[in-house]
C-alpha cells in the first residue's frame, strides 16, 4: 500500500502558468488564499451545480483548513475539469486513471472578459513564497507586537490557523501570563505552535522496531539512523521535510523561530545535547513529522538515570503530536517501570495513542493469540481507561512476511492491519486543523481551571500573619483545595492537573505573590469558546455546505 497523504498535482507547466494567472484573478486580496466570495464566485464561472462544487470545496480542502492556496485551487480546477467531462467526483478521484498533465483546461464562463479588463501579473515579493502564498515569516508579523510588525486590520483572518492565533494573542495568553500557565502546565505557544505540520510520535522499549518502523514509512533511511539489536536510539530525533540532508543539533532548532521547538528549552541544555532534528528531502514529510525516541529501559538498565526529565520530555510531545504508537516486540511483553512512567505521562492524551504489536511474523498462528492477549492484560493494568485499546498487528520493515511461520492466513491478516494502520497515517493531515482546534479548546480550558486555583490559593492567604504557615497547609492539603475548588465552581473533576506534579512546582513559589482572580480575563475565554470559535468554524466552513 503507497502512502500517499494528499492527491498528487499533476499538472503541465504551461497549465500551471495558467493557473497561476487565474489564481492571481481570483485571489482578491492578494494574500495568497482563495476564501469566502472569492471563491464561490470564481468556482460559479463553472456552471457545475452547487452539489458538484460542494464536492469540488471538499476534496480540494481536504485538510479542513478553510481556503484554497494555489496546489489546492489547482485541485479544484483538475476536479471541474472531471466534473464538466461527467466524471463522479469522490475523494479517489485525484487517484482514477486520469492523464491529468494533459487534461484539458475547465470551461469558465467570463473568464476571458476578466482576463482582458483585469489583465493582472502577480507581483510576488521576498515575503512570497513561489505558490503565491505567505512565508511563515511574514505571518508571524501578523501578530507580533513589534512596532516594526506589518499593521493588519483587526477584523482581517484568512483561515482557521490564523483566526486562532488572533484569539490565542487577544483573548487566552492574557489569562495565561497572569496566572503563571507555562510554569505549570504547558509553555506559551509561538506562532510556529499554529503552523507546525502534524507530528506521530513513536514510542517502545529498546528494539521494538521504532527506526525501522519509520524507515519503512519513508521506504529509506533518515540522516542519523541508526538499527541494531540494543539500544541504539540514544537520543530524540525529530524527522521533517527540508531542502537537503542534514542532522541539527537541538541547541539550534530550540531557538529557531520558524520551528516549534523552542518550549523544550525548559528541560535545560542535559536534554538539548540529546535531541536533534533530521530533515531531507521527502513527499511524506511534507505533511507529516516524526518524532523517534530513545528506547524505554528495562531491567537493571533503569538503575541508570538519564540527565533529563524524560518523562516531561514525552509529556510535552505528547501534547503537540497528532498521534502517538506505542510499539512492543513479541518476545518483549513485560512493561518495565520506566515504560509504565512514560505511558503515564500521556494521561489526557487516550485519543491519540494507538498500540502497535511489531515483529509478529517472528511466532506462529498459537504463540500471536497468546502474545495478543498478554499484552492486552498488560495494557489493561497500565490503560486506565474503560475503553479497549485498538492495537494494530504487522511486522513493519522491508523484509517480506515470514510465511512459513504465519502461514497464508497470518499473511493475509497482517496485510489487512498494516493497511488499517496506514489508512489511519494517512488521514492525520486530513484531521489536522481539526486537531488543532480540539487541542486549543482543551487548553482554554485547563487555563481556565489553572486560573480558579491560583486566585483560589491567593484567596486563602492571610493578610498580615503567618503567611509561610498557611502556605505549607495549602501545599500539604492540595487535594482537599481542588475539591472546594471544584464544588465552587462546579468544575468536572478530570480537568484538574495531576496533585502531585502541581504540587511540586508550587512549592517553588510564593502564593501570596499571585494574583486575585480576575472576571474579565475569565469572561474573555468564555466569550471565545462559547462565540468566537463556532464563528470562526461557520465562517471558514465549506461554503456549499
Amino acid at each position: 500500500m503507497e502512502f500517499d497523504t494528499c492527491p498528487i498535482i499533476r499538472c503541465s507547466k504551461r497549465n500551471e502558468k495558467i493557473y497561476q494567472e487565474w489564481f492571481s484573478i481570483a485571489d482578491s486580496d492578494g494574500d495568497g488564499r482563495l476564501v469566502g466570495k472569492d471563491a464561490t464566485n470564481f468556482l460559479a464561472m463553472s456552471n457545475l451545480p452547487r452539489e458538484d462544487l460542494k464536492q469540488v470545496w471538499a476534496i480540494a480542502d481536504s485538510k479542513r483548513q478553510g481556503f484554497l492556496g494555489f496546489k489546492e485551487f489547482i485541485t479544484a480546477m483538475q476536479l471541474v475539469s472531471l466534473a464538466q467531462a461527467g466524471h463522479a467526483l469522490t475523494s479517489d478521484s485525484l487517484n482514477a486513471e486520469v492523464d491529468f498533465e494533459n487534461l484539458q483546461l475547465p470551461t469558465m464562463e467570463g473568464l476571458d472578459g476578466l482576463l482582458v479588463k483585469k489583465k493582472r501579473v502577480a507581483k510576488w515579493t521576498p515575503d512570497h513564497n513561489e505558490t503565491g502564498s505567505l512565508s511563515l515569516s511574514s505571518r508571524a508579523n501578523w501578530f507580533s507586537s513589534s512596532k516594526s510588525a506589518k499593521k493588519v486590520p483587526s477584523n482581517y483572518v484568512t483561515s482557521i490557523i490564523d483566526g486562532l492565533k488572533k484569539l490565542y494573542v487577544k483573548k487566552l495568553k492574557p489569562l495565561e501570563v497572569t496566572y503563571h500557565f507555562s510554569d505549570f502546565v504547558s509553555p506559551l505557544l509561538e506562532n510556529s505552535d499554529f503552523d507546525a505540520k502534524p507530528m506521530v510520535m513513536l514510542l517502545g522499549q529498546y528494539s521494538t522496531g521504532k527506526t525501522t518502523f519509520i524507515k519503512h514509512l519513508l521506504r529509506t533511511s533518515y540522516p542519523g539512523a541508526h538499527i541494531g539489536p540494543e539500544p541504539t536510539t540514544d537520543r530524540f530525533v525529530v524527522i521533517m521535510n527540508g531542502p537537503d540532508e542534514r542532522s541539527v543539533p537541538g541547541n539550534t532548532i530550540a531557538v529557531q523561530a520558524d520551528m516549534p521547538f523552542s518550549g523544550l528549552s525548559t528541560f535545560g541544555t542535559a536534554f538539548l545535547s540529546k535531541f536533534e532534528c533530521s530533515q531531507m528531502p521527502h513527499t511524506l514529510l511534507e505533511n507529516i513529522t516524526f518524532v523517534d525516541t530513545p528506547g524505554v529501559l528495562s531491567g537493571e538498565k533503569q538503575r541508570t538515570q538519564r540527565s533529563y526529565e524524560f518523562t516531561g520530555v514525552t509529556s510535552w510531545f505528547a501534547a503537540k503530536c497528532d498521534l502517538i504508537l506505542l510499539l512492543f516486540d513479541p518476545h518483549k511483553l513485560d512493561i518495565s517501570d520506566e515504560f509504565k512512567r512514560v505511558i503515564a505521562s500521556l494521561q489526557g492524551h487516550d485519543d491519540k495513542i494507538r498500540v502497535v504489536l511489531n515483529k509478529a511474523d517472528q511466532v506462529d498462528t498459537q504463540q500471536l493469540m497468546r502474545v495478543y492477549g498478554a499484552l492486552m492484560w498488560s495494557l489493561g493494568k497500565v490503560l486506565n481507561t474503560p475503553e479497549v485499546s485498538r492495537v494494530y498487528i504487522g511486522s513493519f520493515n522491508d523484509r517480506p512476511i515470514n510465511e512459513d511461520l504465519t502461514g497464508p492466513l497470518g499473511k493475509e491478516l497482517f496485510e489487512k492491519e498494516q493497511d488499517d494502520l496506514l489508512t489511519d497515517l494517512k488521514n492525520i493531515p486530513k484531521k489536522a486543523c481539526d486537531r488543532r482546534i480540539n487541542e486549543f479548546v482543551k487548553r482554554a480550558r485547563a487555563a481556565k481551571i489553572h486560573a480558579y486555583i491560583i486566585s483560589h490559593l491567593k484567596k486563602e492567604m492571610p493578610a498580615m500573619m503567618g503567611k509561610a504557615k498557611t502556605q505549607k497547609r495549602l501545599i500539604d492539603n492540595l487535594e482537599n483545595e481542588f475539591v472546594k475548588i471544584q464544588k465552587e465552581h462546579h468544575l468536572p473533576a478530570g480537568d484538574f492537573p495531576n496533585v502531585e506534579q502541581f504540587r511540586e512546582v508550587l512549592s517553588g513559589y510564593n502564593i501570596d505573590k499571585f494574583e486575585k482572580l480576575k472576571p474579565k480575563l475569565i469572561q474573555a475565554v468564555d466569550d471565545m469558546l462559547g462565540y468566537d470559535i463556532p464563528e470562526l468554524l461557520k465562517n471558514f466552513k465549506n461554503p456549499y455546505v
